[in-house]
């Protein structure tokens, strides 16, 4: 069997005997951002316009095998509830990188008219579309052609409770300043 130690002060732990110079290293390599965790990408939660409106996703036509290269170039920002089964020209098959932003979902189609190879992105950053597979041999850089965002709020539950309610409480009457003033 292996040998017994009294005490931890025994043993010889490599990690401990290490040399100031590699315990810099390390702690350097610790600090420095991961490549491909988001690259130059938005975090989701900051897909806002200047008004402070949410945007659902935005797409990118320039990704780079560096991350830090991505999402650049060109810009597509698409608001909850949009709904394109035909991308415009100037933007089919042109996608190299997304972002989809919090609580929101992005399906894709391959072909016009939702037809196709389809794939759901959910809520983060996407710098390289290579890395998606898309069938057997295919990638989904340059391969949207269209596309639905929407958006997971609890609000359409909420919504509904509210117009039931309404429906119980004040029959015919769908206006809910009008019940609510009653």
């Amino acid at each position: 069997m292996g040998q017994m130690y009294k005490c931890t002060a025994d043993l010889q732990w490599p990690i401990v005997a290490m040399s100031p110079l590699c315990l810099l290293l390390l702690l350097t390599l610790t600090l420095v951002d991961v490549p491909g965790s988001r690259g130059a990408c938005p975090l989701p939660a900051d897909l806002k316009k200047e008004d402070g409106t949410r945007t659902c996703a935005k797409l990118y036509d320039k990704s780079d095998p560096y991350y830090d290269n991505c999402c650049q170039g060109a810009e597509l920002s698409l608001e909850p509830g949009t709904d394109l089964p035909y991308l415009p020209s100037s933007w089919a098959n042109k996608a190299s990188s997304l972002v989809v932003g919090t609580r929101c979902e992005l399906t894709v189609w391959s072909r016009p008219g939702k037809e196709g190879k389809t794939r759901k992105f959910s809520s983060g950053s996407y710098p390289r579309l290579e890395e998606y597979r898309r069938g057997i041999f295919g990638d989904w850089a340059n391969s949207i052609s269209g596309l639905y965002c929407k958006h997971e709020g609890s609000n359409g539950y909420l919504v509904w409770v509210t117009l039931w309610m309404l429906e119980t409480q004040c029959p015919g009457q769908r206006d809910m300043g009008t019940a609510l003033q009653e």
